[in-house]
């Protein structure tokens, strides 16, 4: 009797530990920009084929303001951050007119919506396309990372909104925000957040992500860029990739050391995407065909430039991050088609403006996330698209519009806000509101 009691305890222990293992597998985490390895692929055993025709609803809605940053899913809390203002913060132009506003760090109960916390705090804001934050928030640790666009750095207890510890970034190195705002998503590597803020040998700088105290900073250049700071292993060693407006640049993680640098010339200061590596090559580009294709050194941090500046030759992404898959990269141009190239010759393999419409629409923009062999396009037109992208082409299998557009730009109206992909949902905002809209059974 006491065996059969002890085999059936242990009988019931295991299905407990296979449930827990079984929705855990379903509820991936997204808990910072682009998911949890800053890739955006989705991990989900099952990742859904299609979208049911006219039946993809949301779960529910949340009220939130403007923004252009995506959500952040850890468990049973969803982040997000937005700007409340009285003034018209939908201006799509390269001016900086002043207004002031009051920035949130939003929480909501995933499951429900409901709201948890908030933290806000006043903010004046003189940048173009105004409309709130860009910087997606980072959890880690029991804490939220949250960067505003002007520069304001909190970090916070992810469970109560509590600040542990802050940073005025634009005060604290003497800087201005970048044309477009501060939109490089920070990024945690191990017990430091490295971020770009700005100013004399500080473009960017490394925080101990406790207590906000600076571990090391690095550079100087005439503004922030946009491209999130980003790590990579090349030559034996971790390599910290820092592009600017004028330079990449290479350095130690670890003590911000230079290892590298190439000199590069973006268009309007705006070096935006992250390098993508494939092998032993590196690939960067932004605006007006600034592309560049570095060379990595094998067995120490050193690199040589193979091309650059080559027009009909890969691409010139803007607002969305590019992907590699094999030899091949994947990513919408500035032009607003999707185009496909090989790293190593920056050949064009194709080229289409379909996840948006049948024309090109100049900053044209669809947020690429994988599962498998299918993505999940995200477009501003506020619709999530389902297709095949191989070196042969692009295949569409299905689109639903989940959410409208609430925002301009080069007078369109539009949606340009990455969406979360966790829990089995989509959880997507625009100017208004945040929604959860399941995918999966």
């Amino acid at each position: 009797m006491k065996s059969s009691q002890y085999f059936s305890s242990k009988m019931i222990f295991g299905l407990v530990v296979l449930l827990q293992m079984s929705e855990r597998s379903v509820a991936e985490d997204w808990p910072n920009w682009m998911g949890p390895n800053r890739d955006n692929v989705w991990n989900i055993a099952k990742p859904p084929q299609s979208l049911p025709s006219g039946s993809l609803k949301a779960k529910w809605t949340a009220p939130v303001a403007g923004g252009y940053s995506g959500p952040a899913v850890v468990g049973n809390r969803i982040y997000v951050t937005d700007l409340v203002t009285k003034a018209d913060a939908k201006v799509d132009n390269f001016g900086r007119k002043s207004f002031d506003g009051t920035e949130r760090v939003l929480c909501f109960d995933a499951n429900t919506g409901k709201a948890i916390w908030k933290h806000e705090y006043n903010v004046t804001y003189a940048i173009s396309y105004p409309a709130g934050p860009r910087c997606t928030p980072v959890v880690d640790g029991g804490n939220v990372y949250t960067l505003g666009a002007e520069g304001d750095l909190f970090c916070l207890e992810a469970q109560t909104g509590k600040v542990v510890w802050s940073r005025k970034l634009k005060d604290d190195y003497k800087t201005n925000s970048a044309l477009w705002g501060f939109a490089a998503h920070p990024l945690i590597d191990g017990d430091n957040l490295i971020t770009l803020a700005g100013g004399e040998g500080s473009h960017t700088v490394c925080l101990n992500k406790k207590t906000g105290k600076e571990v090391w900073r690095f550079g100087t250049a005439p503004e922030q860029g946009y491209s999130p700071p980003s790590i990579i292993t090349a030559g034996g060693v971790r390599q910290l990739i820092l592009p600017n407006p004028t330079a990449i640049n290479s350095v130690d993680p670890a003590t911000g050391k230079l290892y590298w640098t190439l000199p590069y010339d973006a268009s309007n200061g705006s070096v935006i995407m992250v390098p993508i590596q494939v092998g032993k090559y590196l690939f960067v580009a932004g605006y007006s065909d600034k592309n560049l294709l570095i060379e990595l050194d094998a067995t120490s941090p050193k690199a040589k430039e193979v091309w650059r500046n080559v027009a009909k030759k890969a691409l010139s992404p803007v607002n969305v991050q590019p992907m590699a898959i094999g030899d091949v990269v994947y990513g919408m141009d500035q032009s607003g088609e999707m185009i496909a190239f090989k790293i190593d010759t920056g050949e064009r393999l194709w080229e289409t403006s379909k996840p948006i419409g049948r024309r090109p629409l100049g900053s044209g923009t669809a947020f690429l996330v994988r599962s498998g062999d299918l993505f999940y396009l995200f477009n501003e037109l506020g619709e999530l698209v389902v297709a095949k992208m191989n070196p042969q082409g692009y295949e569409e299998i299905s689109r639903e519009k989940i959410i409208e557009q609430t925002n301009n730009a080069f007078g369109r109206e539009v949606v340009w806000c990455p969406p979360a992909f966790a829990n089995g949902c989509i959880y997507v905002r625009n100017d208004e509101k945040l929604i959860c809209v399941p995918l999966t059974k």
